[in-house]
């Protein structure tokens, strides 16, 4: 597995947003920690979300390498942490 730096997944989201609610699943299902940032609870959330991804769509999961996706598919979470090394094929 990767540095625990590297492990690190940020998601931005909100609470009402079902992507947000299938992508957190999707990482609980592949047992990828990951830190939740509400956009709407924590100050300056959405500021980062719309900085990392440069559009207003959620959830925006930013990985450890830096890249990151917006509205991900499971298919999309899971090839991502598998090219990271932190899931099995």
């Amino acid at each position: 597995m990767s540095s625990e730096t590297d492990a690190t997944i940020e998601m931005y989201g909100a609470d009402w947003c079902g992507d947000c609610k299938r992508a957190k699943a999707a990482l609980d299902r592949f047992g990828a920690p990951y830190h939740w940032h509400d956009i709407e609870q924590e100050d300056g959330a959405a500021d980062k979300a719309v900085s990392i991804s440069g559009q207003k769509h959620i959830p925006v999961v930013q990985f450890g390498d830096g890249s990151f996706q917006v509205e991900p598919s499971a298919n999309d979470l899971q090839a991502k942490l598998v090219e990271l090394g932190q899931l099995a094929k």
